[in-house]
C-alpha cells in the first residue's frame, strides 16, 4: 500500500532541532520521507547557521520561545508565507542543570518556572499563536518522558514540568475542540542517547541500566520515536488525542528482572 500514513503534501512544523542526534531532527528526516513538507523552527539566528547545512534546503525560522513578542512575530511570519500547517512537533525542553542535581526540596523559583516557561508553557503559547494557520483536521505532538510518576534524582525537576506538560495535552484538546478538530498528543520516550540528555549529571548511568532493564537489552532508539511522532501526526491516529503514547520498549515491566535482582541480592 503506498502512502499508508498519508502525509504526502500535508505541511509540518517542526521545533527544536539542535543537532543530527535531536528527536526533532530524526522526526523531521521521517515526515520527509514520507513527503510531507517541513518547516523548521530553532532558537537563535546561531542556531540556525549551526544546522544549516543539516536541514539543506528546507525553510528555518529563528523564534526564542522564552519571548512571547518573538512567538507572535513568528506566527506572523509563517502566516504571510504558508497557508497554513497539518502539525506541529514541539520537541522544546530545558532545565539549568548548572548547580548540579539538588534535592527537590531545594529547587530554586527561578530554575523551576524558567523550565516551567520553556518546556511546557510554550506548548500553550505556541498553540494559540498558530490556531487560525492549524487546518481542521491538524495534530499537534510534543516530547515527554516515559514516566512523570518515579522519583528520578537524576533528572531532577524536569519530572514535574513534565508532568505539567503532559497534563495540558487534555486542556488543549478541549479549548481547542469549540472550533477545530485539532488533537494533541505526546511522545514519552524512555531514555535517549541525546546531545541534550548527555548534559543531565547522572544521565549516562540511568542509561545504561536502561539498556539492562529493557527486555531487549537495548535502549530506545531516537528513530522509534520519531516513527511514532510521525503516525500520530498523521491522518492514521485521527482516534487518538490527549494521549501520552509511551515508546520505552518495555522497560516499565521490567525492573524486577531477575538478573538484576540477583546481582543487589548477592
Amino acid at each position: 500500500m503506498t502512502d499508508f500514513l498519508q502525509m504526502a503534501g500535508r505541511r509540518v512544523l517542526v521545533l527544536g532541532v539542535a543537532n543530527r542526534k535531536s528527536v526533532a531532527y530524526r522526526i523531521g528526516q521521517v515526515l520527509t520521507e514520507v513527503g510531507a513538507q517541513v518547516v523548521y523552527v530553532v532558537r537563535s539566528p546561531e542556531r540556525k547557521a549551526q544546522v544549516a547545512k543539516l536541514l539543506g534546503d528546507a525553510s528555518v525560522y529563528v523564534c526564542d520561545v522564552e519571548r512571547q513578542v518573538e512567538i507572535d512575530a513568528l506566527a506572523q511570519q509563517l502566516k504571510q508565507d504558508f497557508d497554513g500547517f497539518h502539525g506541529l512537533v514541539h520537541s522544546i525542553a530545558y532545565a539549568d542543570y548548572s548547580d548540579g542535581i539538588k534535592p527537590f526540596h531545594e529547587t530554586g523559583r527561578a530554575q523551576f518556572l524558567q523550565a516551567i516557561d520553556i518546556s511546557c508553557y510554550s506548548l500553550i503559547a505556541l498553540s494559540n499563536a498558530l490556531k487560525d494557520q492549524f487546518a481542521q483536521d491538524a495534530s499537534v505532538i510534543t516530547i515527554s518522558i516515559s514516566t512523570t510518576l518515579m522519583a528520578i534524582e537524576s533528572y531532577g525537576y524536569m519530572s514535574p514540568v513534565k508532568a505539567a506538560l503532559d497534563s495540558s495535552l487534555a486542556f488543549l484538546v478541549k479549548s481547542f475542540s469549540r472550533f477545530s478538530k485539532v488533537r494533541f498528543n505526546a511522545v514519552a520516550p524512555g531514555l535517549l542517547k541525546t546531545s541534550a540528555s548527555a548534559g543531565i549529571p547522572g544521565y549516562v548511568d540511568s542509561y545504561l541500566f536502561a539498556e539492562k532493564v529493557i527486555p531487549r537489552h537495548e535502549a530506545v532508539q531516537t528513530d522509534e520515536v520519531a516513527n511514532t511522532a510521525a503516525f500520530l501526526l498523521s491522518p492514521r491516529s485521527s482516534g487518538i488525542t490527549a494521549q501520552s503514547i509511551v515508546v520505552d520498549a518495555g522497560m516499565a515491566i521490567n525492573y524486577f528482572d531477575q538478573a538484576i535482582v540477583s546481582q543487589v541480592s548477592q
